[in-house]
């Protein structure tokens, strides 16, 4: 199972995106309210969670992933339970994955340190002592990174290829026809 964490003000692209991708590749994805059933995105866009984190158990994940958006990453430093489960799931040896700013909440945990990553321009501050990598989406072993809204799709293409391979991804690639 595949968990991503939607909080109050989160990027729709760099949520949406990712989900549709992972989605068309049959990977089972639930959306996780952080701020009720039903989560307003930065542009407006309410989007009903599958679940809300009062009902998480974090056992059965392969992955979590954190969307970026200020107000979104604001909703997951603000809630416990959310923090708390990115931490365990690191800590089994999950998947963690974030983008935009979504990747300062990892470094906040220690999940970056050391490893390489990227994030939003502007936000490499709040990362810690990553290895900044310039790249729409970098992964460093169980840790996936991405830019932007602009690199939602590539980010979600290296979520597909760390859970089902590379060849998945480039179906899915070809059935969107990425240029």
């Amino acid at each position: 199972m595949v968990y991503m964490f939607l909080g109050t003000g989160f990027e729709e692209t760099e949520a949406i995106a990712p989900l549709d991708l992972l989605r068309r590749a049959g990977v089972e994805v639930k959306t996780v309210g952080l701020n009720g059933p039903v989560i307003t995105g930065s542009h407006g866009i309410k989007v009903t969670a599958d679940m809300l984190i009062e009902d998480l158990d974090i056992s059965d994940a392969q992955m979590v992933i954190l969307p970026g958006g200020l107000g979104g990453v604001a909703s997951i430093r603000a809630c416990e339970k959310a923090m708390k489960a990115v931490r365990a799931a690191w800590e089994q040896g999950k998947y963690c994955a974030a983008i935009c700013a979504g990747p300062t909440v990892l470094s906040d945990l220690g999940i970056t340190e050391g490893r390489k990553a990227t994030c939003y321009p502007g936000c490499e501050s709040g990362m810690g002592n990553a290895v900044m990598v310039n790249a729409a989406a970098v992964q460093d072993g169980k840790l996936i990174t991405g830019t932007s809204a602009g690199c939602a799709v590539p980010f979600g293409l290296a979520l597909i290829e760390a859970l089902k391979g590379r060849e998945e991804a480039d179906r899915i690639a070809n059935q969107i026809v990425i240029r």
